[in-house]
């Protein structure tokens, strides 16, 4: 394999020719490796939660076992992990001489793996266990004793027959081949079954499992709407080139507030009375939940609820004699033929934890949700800011946090990896990082600076290049706000920074008989109101909005501005209009309107760099998905492109829509007819070519979003494509290309030895905790105010231009300083950042009914189902090249 990951035949180690790249037969790509490691900075001592194992076994070989559990009385599969970690609880306890003592650990689903073989390749068997809930239907679920019927029970013994098939053998001295640079493909393989004995491990504890994270539930804090952020860690192995760690961090999900079944309505709706609650969206909440009915104590599944009152609902009851069948209702039976009194759920509807067409109902007050169920519906802004805050730890803290998770959950006394010979060091690791110098910036005349502690601002200063206000309205649609303040305080702090403001061409208040009417009917008629005001349209819009991020005018008057009419608009919601306020408003006004409010020293040539030297554009790639449950909501897929080079801060994008929870862009490359690329890429490069009049010989690729799993995808699907684009835009034109995948959503941490404040900014590392032998990095490029710092991982996956690792992380680390929107380093370079802002705001655009919200309750289209993607509106040629996004 060549340093840029392509799959080579010979010996010859030297690099294919660029052109080649693009050749009609294809080699698999594969993922670049590392060239060198960075020596620029000054050096400092980190830690960071990976915790050093030590593997020393006798065995060669993990065993993979397929297991099959099915009931004996009817053939049908046992579904729920939960059931089949108890049936393989049983199993190790009444047929351990027939499995020789041997442990093993299982998934709770198809595969359990063993150190060494079992004694045959084939085991059948069965085990009983008893109360089982079956799902079987009846008439009620009613306490045992007293008069009646007595009920069918829910729960109760049942026999499961087990099969235990051999599968596979999986190399232990795979992950050593790792360890040692060597690519293997066994390695995934064990790796995932030491994942799968923590997880069977953490089961075995009774937490809750969400992938490699579990939860205990004892710490747990309320967000609103009878959720719970539920605070629990993190664990996975890991291979590094200081050998095999256990990473283990934080980790956050959220789950339904335990109890009784009306409180958490009550809470679920924000109301204070039961009779306000909306009776068809608590369908939808709770079906699939599981509750504990009273007083019998067992536990069965929501389905539904009774399409009347308990005190008109009906079912057939058989009398004593069972003779024949009475109509009663399910009030009756419990009062009248149970002697049990009810309160408030007799004019309720009843739970059904039957069948749809076998309904169980149960009175509402005799049901309780049990805890540790995951929450699974879309997040509102409040509760989402709740987890963020909740879930924030200072270093000290978190490091304490997992040190004691590490040593409660006493992995040294599991039995399995034991056996494996598998040590885990209970210290955080050591590691050397560097501090990257910070990056020069320029702002206007000439003024150079370097950020401190990666921030700066524009006291006394002027932005780079000054856009013109000019031709400019206001729009109100909050009654709370006095126009005429932000109007002249935006005038005041514009002629301060360089940027002339011109007086309003009219200040265009909402009628107040209109905020009733739809979001799109308010929209339409504020602009009615401009066009028969104003000779001509404006160049720039103000529009004041009268709720902070959720406004339901923002979705409509983004589409209006940017893609009917083409006009370039800022909205704000000011809570206090000051100067830092209207100043940071200007930041993002100037940026859409064509200006810079600073630039990098290296784009000005006053320090030339590889970007700037030979024409080099880069793209930032990110494809945002609905909510979740969500799975009818198009995924919207962004690029941006750098335009002007050699300005590596100015940039455009170009959005696409495509099929549901598609994360691989489909648009990149879209050849039609008349030989015509109607494709992502060829709307960049048409820009820069125009903008510059050369075609870049560098094409830097910035991809976000995707796990280690899809990197293969992003090489030879997306890069394809890319490549595919730029050959049919010329095919005597050969760039060279590199591609790095930014990861934000990852567990590795640093933190300060000997501090309890976080990492500097620029703080880098790309030795010990990384890749033995591929060429990635953690940089942690801004300053960490609260909580503890997320560094971003970056995974070099493709490198035409061989680069050494100082020129590349410089490059990384210096555009995580070209972000127009504000005055400090991000935490991901700015082309990603922009194309995710692009994606979110094209994504506005897109308005669904209400009746699609009865889809999300139920889990949404599957994907066995086809999904109507609609035509995401496209830009207005008169906004299409402007940063519209920041």
């Amino acid at each position: 394999m060549d340093p840029c990951g392509r799959s080579q035949a010979g010996s010859s180690s030297a690099p294919l020719p660029p052109s080649s790249a693009i050749a009609p037969a294809k080699d698999e790509l594969f993922p670049a490796l590392r060239r060198d490691f960075g020596r620029i900075g000054h050096k400092v001592q980190l830690l960071t939660n990976h915790f050093n194992v030590w593997l020393d076994t006798k065995e060669n070989f993990f065993y993979l076992y397929n297991v099959n559990l099915t009931y004996d009385d009817n053939g049908n599969p046992v579904t729920g992990k939960s059931i089949g970690r108890r049936v393989m609880d049983k199993v190790l306890v009444t047929y351990a001489n027939s499995l020789q003592g041997k442990g093993f650990a299982y998934d709770g689903e198809h595969n359990l793996f063993t150190l060494g073989s079992l004694a045959q390749n084939l085991f059948q068997l069965k085990v009983v266990l008893d109360d089982v809930y079956s799902g079987s239907a009846g008439g009620s679920i009613i306490p045992q004793g007293g008069a009646g019927k007595r009920m069918k029970r829910q729960s109760q013994s049942k026999t499961i027959k087990v099969q235990i098939r051999f599968a596979a053998k999986i190399p232990i001295k795979s992950i050593v081949s790792v360890l040692r640079g060597q690519e293997t493909e066994h390695f995934q393989e064990a790796i995932n079954v030491l994942d799968v004995v923590l997880r069977d491990h953490a089961a075995k504890k009774g937490c809750l499992l969400v992938r490699q994270s579990f939860f205990k539930g004892d710490k747990c804090t309320g967000i609103g709407g009878g959720a719970l952020a539920c605070h629990g860690f993190y664990t996975s192995f890991r291979a590094t080139q200081g050998g095999l760690t256990l990473n283990v961090d934080a980790s956050t999900t959220v789950v339904i507030q335990q109890g009784p079944v009306m409180d958490f309505l009550l809470s679920n709706q924000n109301l204070r009375v039961p009779q306000d609650i909306d009776w068809n969206k608590a369908k939808r909440t709770l079906k699939n939940l599981r509750v504990k009915v009273s007083p019998s104590g067992k536990e069965g599944k929501i389905t539904g609820l009774s399409e009347r009152i308990c005190r008109e609902q009906t079912f057939m009851m058989k009398r004593r004699n069972g003779d024949r069948e009475v109509e009663v209702t399910v009030y009756e039976y419990f009062v009248h033929h149970r002697n049990i009194s009810l309160g408030y759920s007799a004019d309720f509807p009843c739970i059904n934890i039957g069948k749809p067409k076998h309904p169980n109902y149960v009175p509402i007050e005799f049901c309780e949700l049990v805890s540790l169920q995951r929450y699974t519906k879309a997040l509102s802004v409040q509760q989402r800011a709740s987890i963020v805050e909740t879930s924030r730890q200072k270093p000290r803290d978190r490091m304490k946090f997992l040190i004691d998770a590490l040593r409660t959950n006493n992995y040294d006394k599991n039995g399995f990896l034991c056996s494996a010979g598998i040590s885990i060091y209970p210290d955080f690791t050591r590691v050397e990082g560097r501090v990257l110098p910070t990056p020069k910036l320029i702002c206007g005349n000439n003024e150079s600076f370097v950020p401190r502690n990666g921030r700066w601002n524009f006291n006394n200063k002027r932005l780079w290049t000054a856009c013109k206000i000019e031709k400019w309205a206001v729009v109100n649609f909050s009654f709370r706000c006095n126009t005429n303040q932000i109007c002249e305080t935006l005038m005041r702090c514009g002629n301060m920074k360089g940027v002339n403001v011109s007086n309003p061409l009219g200040i265009f208040e909402e009628d107040p008989r209109l905020r009733r009417s739809s979001p799109f009917e308010r929209v339409d008629s504020i602009f009615k109101n401009m066009e028969n005001s104003l000779s001509e349209p404006p160049m720039f819009i103000l529009c004041i909005l009268p709720e902070r991020k959720n406004s339901d005018i923002y979705g409509p008057w983004k589409r209006k501005c940017l893609s009917i009419i083409g006009i370039v608009n800022q909205c704000i919601v000011p809570t206090r209009v000051n100067d830092q306020y209207m100043t940071n408003v200007l930041l993002k006004i100037n940026a859409k309107l064509g200006g810079l409010n600073s630039i990098l020293t290296i784009e000005n040539k006053m320090e030339p760099s590889f970007a700037t030297r030979i024409p080099t554009m880069i793209f930032g790639m990110d494809v945002s998905h609905g909510p979740p449950g969500r799975s009818d909501i198009p995924s919207i897929a962004a690029v941006v492109g750098s335009t002007h080079w050699p300005c590596l801060s100015r940039y455009r994008a170009s959005v696409r829509n495509q099929s549901p929870r598609t994360e691989m862009i489909a648009s990149l490359f879209m050849p039609g007819p008349e030989n015509k690329d109607n494709g992502i890429i060829r709307e960049l490069l048409q820009d820069f070519c125009s903008n510059t009049g050369k075609r870049p010989e560098q094409i830097i690729i910035f991809r976000d979003g995707v796990a280690e799993s899809q990197f293969s995808q992003v090489l030879n699907i997306e890069l394809d494509q890319i490549m595919e684009a730029c050959k049919f835009f010329d095919e005597h034109w050969n760039p060279r290309f590199l591609l790095i995948v930014a990861q934000k959503i990852h567990h590795t941490k640093f933190f300060q030895a000997g501090s309890p404040e976080n990492v500097q900014p620029g703080t880098i590392v790309d030795n010990q905790v990384c890749h033995p032998n591929r060429n990635d990095f953690y940089l942690c490029a801004h300053a960490g105010m609260i909580g503890t710092t997320r560094p971003t991982h970056y995974y070099v996956l493709y490198d035409e231009l061989n680069l050494h690792a100082d020129e590349l992380q410089g490059l990384v680390h210096s555009l995580c300083y070209v972000y127009q929107r504000s005055t400090t380093a991000v935490s991901l370079v700015a082309p990603i950042c922009y194309a995710h802002l692009a994606a979110a705001q094209m994504g506005q655009f897109i308005k669904y009914d209400e009746a699609s919200e009865s889809a999300s309750s139920h889990g949404g289209v599957t994907s066995s189902c086809e999904v109507l993607v609609p035509e995401l509106p496209r830009l207005n040629r008169k906004v299409q090249s402007s940063m519209f996004f920041v």
